[in-house]
């Protein structure tokens, strides 16, 4: 698990690393999971040591079966790294030709950028890992209350598709966003 992605930094933003999570990164996973807002998008707010770390540990079971890929995403400035937020590729399955990406950021790094360079590294990494798995095409879900999340899928080239159904654990109906492999 020693795979680092980086995006550069921007004329308003220091560079992003996306490493694979480590126990070190408890204590920051909790203080984001705080956010009321990150809380009401995930499935499982953290709000223990415990559970931040067997979500790390089920970061690194998904890293070691190479089917489920979360990255911390973190800024680098003077040396030193800031949890911004979290990519993650998942449903990666030999033969099948899409998977899923997802992601959330800490409240202040929201609207500066962070979302789509990460996702954008993510993006790239997995089209050029698995494309002779059979990857094709990447999907990016959200509900339609996250408009955030639509633009951040246009500004990477993820395009709209479909507004789809609500059915649990998701109380509103979502968009399907996706971006084929540019072979």
């Amino acid at each position: 698990m020693s795979l680092t992605l980086r995006a550069p930094a921007t004329a308003h933003a220091p560079a992003l690393v996306l490493r694979p999570w480590r126990d070190d990164d408890v204590d920051a996973l909790l203080r984001a999971h705080r956010d009321p807002t990150l809380r009401a998008r995930v499935r499982e707010p953290l709000t223990t040591s415990a559970q931040a770390r067997r979500w790390v540990a089920r970061s690194r079971q998904g890293w070691a079966a190479d089917r489920r890929f979360c990255f911390a995403v973190c800024e680098v400035a003077d040396d030193a790294e800031r949890l911004v937020g979290t990519m993650l590729l998942k449903e990666v399955v030999p033969g099948r030709s899409t998977a899923e990406v997802g992601y959330w950021t800490v409240a202040d790094a929201r609207g500066r950028g962070v979302a789509p360079r990460a996702l954008e590294a993510v993006t790239g990494w997995a089209f050029h890992r698995f494309a002779a798995a059979g990857l094709t095409c990447l999907e990016l879900l959200h509900q339609i209350d996250n408009p955030a999340s639509c633009r951040v899928a246009e500004k990477t080239g993820y395009d709209f598709v479909e507004v789809l159904p609500a059915r649990p654990p998701f109380p509103l109906d979502g968009h399907r966003h996706v971006r084929r492999h540019p072979r």
